[in-house]
């Protein structure tokens, strides 16, 4: 009869397993490339993708588990036919099911890490964060495993995962510190930004807190050895500890210093690491504007991409830009309109300019404005390139000012009209 129970329990768990492990390996891979971005390859949003996973994947792990123990409990009468502990089969499940959400999880972490090498990944791991989404889904197993033993009825599995759905459901990024409570809800990381490991560390003390505390807890309700008081209180302690330290972390991402990729020819254009794709594109927006702007006060030859806390300039001749994270179709024009948008005098330009504009779609390579139809427009289109630059170096005061009038434009004179313009006289 004991052959035979040992028998009857491993069939059940074999069933449990062949279920569990395909089924978070397919939820928890989707999530995680979901999450992902190829263009960007940052370390820091695929721990993110990962740890957010775990929220999709938890809730099934719990209702797998609970499942699990509901389909064994009508089975305990045969450990009465044996001397081991009834605690042991227990323990023993618990390692299986936690075994088989790892191999799962391990998995989703394999095709994150191989997507992320295979673009120009950037930034630093975060180990801690891939021990922190595997505390956090652990604890799953075994709050949806204990919860069908010690409720072993039919709507347990389906009652877990909906309760276990709605606690990652209320995982908001960025709302409060409770979404730092596993499973954690982190929202992508910006460049020049990265994560704290320190908090990941208090979540995996947090999860593995609250796991040990939930298994004492279950091993002293079923052999009665009250001894597992003071370890249970131990575990306690560390769960309420790492809650307050949450509380107090004060954010999970920290200003991180990241060393530039650049182009020198025929501009110098530097880019964050994990956006190096875009610095072809970015150079061949960038380098008709700073032609045309050659010999002007708004010259440069340097483009540098910024984080997005600090304003866009253009100062000694080194244009500040932002760059869109997921490189969207035509971040290269985008940046180089901001170029054009930073030389001028924003408190004068507040009002729209239509002989700005049209020097502005010069300047941009766009289609010309309705301003073009006017006589001014005319006169502008007939230009050569290198008449329209000479013009741009004599009229850049007013162009920053949009001060642009019909007046300005006007062919440029040499320098010698110019001299006995200024002089009001003229030679003999």
């Amino acid at each position: 009869m004991s052959d035979l129970g040992r028998v009857l329990r491993l069939d059940a768990r074999r069933t449990a397993l062949l279920v569990a492990v395909p089924v978070l390996t397919v939820l928890g891979t989707a999530a995680a490339c979901v999450s992902l971005s190829p263009a960007v390859a940052y370390w820091d949003n695929s721990v993110v993708a990962l740890v957010n996973a775990v929220r999709l994947m938890g809730p099934a792990a719990a209702g797998l588990a609970a499942w699990t123990a509901v389909r064994e409990r009508p089975l305990d009468y045969l450990r009465d036919l044996t001397a081991r502990s009834p605690a042991t089969g227990v323990l023993f499940d618990l390692l299986l099911l936690s075994s088989a959400a790892l191999v799962s999880y391990v998995v989703a972490t394999a095709v994150v890490v191989a997507v992320t090498l295979v673009h120009a990944h950037a930034g630093q791991s975060h180990p801690l964060g891939v021990v922190s989404g595997a505390g956090a889904l652990v604890l799953h197993v075994v709050a949806g495993y204990l919860t069908g033993r010690v409720a072993p009825h039919r709507a347990t599995a389906v009652l877990v995962l909906a309760a276990t759905s709605l606690w990652a459901a209320l995982r908001i990024p960025g709302m409060s510190w409770w979404s730092l409570l596993p499973p954690a809800a982190f929202s992508r990381v910006q460049l020049f930004t990265t994560l704290r490991p320190e908090v990941f560390a208090v979540q995996i003390l947090w999860a593995a807190g609250l796991t040990t505390a939930l298994i004492l807890g279950y091993v002293m309700w079923a052999t009665r050895r009250f001894l597992l008081v003071l370890p249970l209180a131990v575990a306690l302690a560390a769960t309420v500890s790492a809650t307050l330290a949450l509380h107090r972390s004060g954010g999970t991402v920290a200003p991180a210093q990241a060393e530039p990729v650049c182009r020198r020819w025929p501009l110098t254009v530097c880019v964050h690491p994990a956006l190096r794709d875009a610095l072809p594109q970015l150079m061949a927006a960038a380098t008709p504007l700073a032609a045309r702007l050659n010999g002007t006060p708004g010259a440069f030859t340097m483009v540098e991409q910024r984080p997005v806390w600090m304003p866009v300039t253009v100062v000694n001749g080194v244009a500040a830009v932002h760059l869109d994270e997921d490189l969207a179709p035509g971040y290269a024009s985008r940046a180089v309109r901001q170029i054009s948008e930073a030389l001028k005098d924003q408190e004068a330009c507040a009002a729209g300019d239509g002989y700005r504009a049209l020097v502005d779609a010069w300047l941009l390579g766009d289609e010309p404005p309705a301003a073009a139809g006017t006589r001014a427009g005319h006169r502008f289109a007939s230009w050569t390139e290198q008449r329209r630059r000479d013009w741009l170096r004599l009229h850049f005061a007013e162009y920053r000012a949009c001060a642009l009038g019909p007046r300005d434009f006007r062919a440029p004179r040499t320098a010698e009209s110019r001299l006995y313009a200024a002089l009001d006289t003229r030679p003999a």
